[in-house]
């Protein structure tokens, strides 16, 4: 089990989280903290193996926090900022600081499911690594970007837009067709069709078909979260 620390000031939010990662198999939260003096104590006392930090803290920012844990020597601990900062400052930071991933607030449960099963691919490799080369140093970054190993597209489609498409689902507040999908990608709607169609295939987005006026109905596409890889 990954055994998960949230840090955030809102115990609304801390909560709302909670509940996202303990639907998420091979996830454990082992605390909860609202400042960051109270992360640091949890880092220490709790032995977390990831931390979903907040950086707006009422004390310290996340990323002095995370900077503390660095300090330290808490080398194993993993962070994945979750923040409504959308400052290139605050960005480039939480990237120097050596985070995994940096999730933008407010999110549907879709896009922390996917970071953290990407997170566990990640985890569950490296475990079973007792050498890194370059393949293998390649392999565990593009799981991070992408979940898994990198698939082979099909001619015509590229790795930006399928990740732009994934990321307009993500985002959605409900199912889209694939013409809204089209309007928010500028694409043609046969182009977008082809992306969310294909993901489709790959199992990353769902379809279901609405029913209205008379004439043949419409697709709707949403994306869904991808099956655990560890236990």
């Amino acid at each position: 089990m990954i055994r998960t620390l949230i840090v955030d000031d809102d115990f609304r939010v801390a909560a709302l989280h909670r509940a996202y990662v303990e639907k998420v198999a091979g996830f454990m939260v082992v605390g909860e903290a609202a400042t960051g003096t109270e992360a640091l104590r949890l880092v220490n006392s709790a032995k977390p193996d990831l931390v979903l930090l907040d950086i707006y803290l009422p004390d310290i920012s996340g990323l002095e926090v995370m900077r503390t844990i660095r300090e330290g020597g808490a080398s194993r601990v993993d962070v994945i900022a979750i923040t409504a900062a959308r400052d290139v400052e605050s960005l480039r930071a939480a990237m120097q600081g050596g985070v995994v991933h940096y999730l933008i607030k407010p999110f549907r449960f879709a896009a922390l499911h996917e970071k953290l099963q990407s997170y566990a691919a990640m985890h569950e490799r490296l475990r079973q690594l007792s050498e890194a080369d370059q393949h293998a140093v390649d392999t565990l970054y593009n799981i991070l970007r992408h979940g898994g190993p990198e698939e082979t597209l099909p001619k015509g489609l590229s790795r930006p837009t399928l990740d732009l498409v994934t990321r307009i689902l993500q985002e959605a507040e409900g199912d889209l067709t694939a013409i809204e999908v089209a309007e928010l990608a500028n694409l043609s709607r046969v182009t977008a069709r082809r992306y969310v169609d294909h993901l489709v295939q790959l199992g990353r987005a769902e379809v279901v078909m609405r029913y209205g006026s008379p004439g043949r109905p419409e697709h709707l596409y949403h994306l869904v979260a991808r099956p655990a890889n560890v236990g």
